[in-house]
């Protein structure tokens, strides 16, 4: 049973991000007070996509802080590295990294009831975030995600809280298999699996579809 505690909470709101007015809440800040975790998300929080960010199957993004230390390392001068929050994340914790967090893992934090719903698919935001060229492309090969989950049940949470893993039904989709299946182009001769994932009720719908049309290929 995974039992870690919930370092930090973030929440944003959209601003101009890219050169073409396009419009992100990537950036976000740290919260030091309880906000209601709702079906859509945390209090407070927006997102200036809402055809590819948000919904039910994205309500919160958690990004490992154990993979800061590799961020840095890879780009010593980011400022934005400095502190939670420069993928977007809703949470920040260790513990929870893509090896370690199975699709489908249910949580209690706080009042809350949250469930993995899969992992993130980069986007060219985060090389215009970070002001390099292969930061998607890094990603994509390390599997260095983050990932999403759908709240079960709404409450109040807050930096401190623990979160304790209340269930792993499919201990056979670690996060990082589900990724490199479904974004690292390793589901060549996986037509079974890919079925089994377009048929899981765990999986978000995107993904499921992704799942299926790969299936087909």
């Amino acid at each position: 049973m995974i039992r870690t505690q919930l370092d930090h909470l973030l929440i944003g709101t959209p601003k101009k991000f890219g050169d073409d007015g396009e419009m992100s809440a990537i950036a976000k800040n740290v919260i030091d007070r309880p906000l209601m975790l709702g079906f859509e998300g945390l209090a407070g929080d927006q997102v200036g996509d809402p055809l590819h960010h948000g919904g039910r199957d994205k309500a919160v993004h958690l990004y490992p802080k154990e993979h800061y230390a590799f961020w840095r390392e890879k780009y010593p001068d980011v400022e934005a590295l400095e502190r939670p929050g420069a993928f977007g994340e809703n949470f920040s914790c260790t513990g929870l990294i893509e090896q370690q967090l199975c699709l489908g893992d249910i949580f209690r934090v706080g009042k809350a009831l949250i469930e993995c719903s899969h992992a993130r698919q980069p986007c060219w935001k985060l090389n215009h975030r970070f002001g390099k060229a292969d930061v998607l492309k890094t990603v994509v090969k390390t599997a260095k995600s983050g990932s999403y989950f759908r709240v079960l049940e709404d409450g109040l949470v807050q930096a401190g809280d623990q979160m304790v893993q209340q269930a792993r039904p499919y201990p056979e989709w670690p996060l990082e298999r589900l990724f490199a299946m479904l974004v690292g182009g390793q589901h060549k001769g996986q037509a079974g699996a890919l079925v089994e994932l377009s048929n899981n009720p765990a999986l978000g719908k995107t993904w499921r579809i992704r799942a299926e049309q790969l299936a087909g290929n």
